[in-house]
């Protein structure tokens, strides 16, 4: 495609009317790909906890310990899967930084209720007796 150069005696320089998108495309599917790499990364695996439902129920103010028990009988303290056997410990060690912490148990409306009822023992074993259990109000 041929176009005109204008001389310099002539007025007709024009103006370039067109956006060159290009380089707005790969700035914007740069970002894209940053954001797919890391995004995986910024999500904590966490445990899926059906929890049951209830037509009463207060929601705590006290700084909590989130505990989470699944119906497979698996216990995560914060988000960290632990054993039965570390409950003890994880939680006194909370206790140090946290003293007036209550612990907020989630257990799946189909977990065993043995389950439960040893992590609670664990927790009052601790020393922590402030406990609630969560549950979703209908």
């Amino acid at each position: 495609m041929a176009s005109k150069i204008p001389s310099s005696d002539s007025d007709d320089f024009s103006s370039i009317s067109e956006i060159n998108v290009t380089p707005f495309v790969d700035v914007v599917l740069v970002l894209l790909v940053i954001f797919m790499v890391t995004a995986p990364m910024l999500v904590r695996e966490q445990m899926s906890v059906n929890l049951p439902k209830a037509q009463t129920g207060e929601k705590s103010a006290t700084e909590s310990l989130s505990i989470n028990i699944s119906k497979d009988g698996n216990i995560q303290i914060l988000g960290k899967p632990i054993l039965v056997d570390q409950v003890i410990p994880e939680i006194k060690a909370y206790l140090i930084k946290n003293p007036n912490a209550q612990a907020v148990i989630s257990a799946d409306k189909d977990s065993r209720h043995g389950d439960v009822v040893r992590v609670i023992d664990e927790i009052k074993k601790a020393g922590l007796n402030r406990f609630a259990i969560q549950i979703e109000k209908n």
